[in-house]
């Protein structure tokens, strides 16, 4: 992230707009206090410092400000102060302030030409790439918990170890690379499929709703890892049968439809109006629900309905990360998505 041309390109106008603030004050300061005579002018400037970087260290409270101009900021209060408390050992302080202007200039100047034309790494794309692997990851669990957990031929045996389970984790962790991604894309200028204005804030809405259904899934995935040798489901194979297939049927739908929303972001390509996988996800956790409170046979077995209830808030999560995704889709402008050539129908009129 450091080396990123939004990373580059945020440092270095910051440092060179800070250095240009910072010298202009600090030359107007010391101007200033020059009509205090030689025993008020140290006074004088040592009031401006104080108040020039208490101000400007409050300022970085502000989440706004220590989010983007933090750097800045910094800058700002080492160049007022070396500029201001130089005016007693250099005698042009004109030329003094023109020179370390000049050299942030060029340094800056150089950074960005070679982070840009030469090797170019973008936050933006960076960004864009976590989210749907972010998607792709959600999409990974549910799978294993579908062929794993809740398949015809599967044996719960050893989960601790199955690398499914523990996949969540990375999207739980991925919130302080999201921000800064997201900052320093902002900074950056329109290059491959990032057009200007870029929705890059709906990028961290995505990101939120991904790790709160990670957060539903470590709760589902210690749930399965606690119950895998309980011999409470065996007690009745009937019910064990219903909810797995009711399991089966949301956490299969439901990848389905994370990994179509992956794609639909690594292409940039507007999902299709009409979700089936969706749909259905949707409507096995209803039909879950409305069992659930009918059936006394699960009100009695809670460990088993327990997962099922997971799963059917994981679904209402996918929900709206679906629509999220559709939100980012249009803020974007997607392309529209190529249609394939649909079947000739020929009628043999008699």
């Amino acid at each position: 992230m450091e080396f990123t041309v939004g990373a580059t390109l945020s440092k270095g106008l910051n440092r060179a707009l800070a250095t240009l603030v910072g010298g202009s004050l600090a030359v107007g300061a010391h101007l200033v206090a020059q009509l205090g005579g030689e025993k008020g002018e140290p006074i004088l400037l040592a009031v401006f410092i104080f108040i020039a970087a208490s101000a400007a260290t409050f300022s970085r409270f502000i989440p706004e400000v220590k989010a983007r101009y933090d750097y800045g900021v910094l800058i700002f209060i080492l160049t007022f102060a070396m500029v201001a408390v130089s005016s007693y050992r250099v005698e042009d302080l004109i030329e003094f302030a023109h020179e370390r202007v000049t050299t942030i200039a060029v340094g800056v100047a150089t950074c960005l030409f070679t982070t840009v034309f030469v090797f170019p790494v973008w936050a933006g794309e960076d960004l864009h790439n976590l989210a749907a692997g972010n998607l792709d990851k959600l999409a990974e669990f549910l799978e294993g918990m579908e062929s794993e957990c809740f398949g015809e031929t599967s044996s719960c045996e050893n989960l601790e170890g199955k690398a499914f389970l523990h996949v969540y984790k990375s999207v739980l962790n991925s919130k302080v690379r999201e921000d800064s991604l997201s900052t320093f894309a902002r900074w950056e200028p329109i290059h491959g499929k990032f057009g200007f204005r870029h929705p890059w804030k709906q990028y961290q809405e995505l990101g939120t709703l991904c790790r709160q259904c990670a957060s539903s899934m470590e709760a589902l995935a210690s749930c399965v890892i606690i119950l895998k040798g309980s011999q409470y489901p065996e007690a009745n194979p009937e019910l064990c049968l219903r909810t797995g297939a009711a399991c089966a049927a949301m956490s299969s739908h439901s990848a389905r439809v994370l990994r179509g929303l992956s794609l639909t972001v690594r292409t940039m390509t507007a999902p299709s109006p009409a979700n089936g996988d969706m749909s259905a996800a949707t409507k096995a956790a209803s039909d879950f629900g409305t069992e659930f409170s009918e059936d006394g046979a699960l009100l009695q077995a809670m460990h088993v309905a327990v997962v099922a209830s997971l799963l059917s808030d994981i679904v209402a999560q996918i929900e709206r990360i679906t629509e999220s995704t559709n939100d980012l889709a249009r803020l974007a402008c997607f392309k529209k998505p190529e249609r394939s050539p649909s079947a000739v129908v020929i009628n043999i009129e008699d």
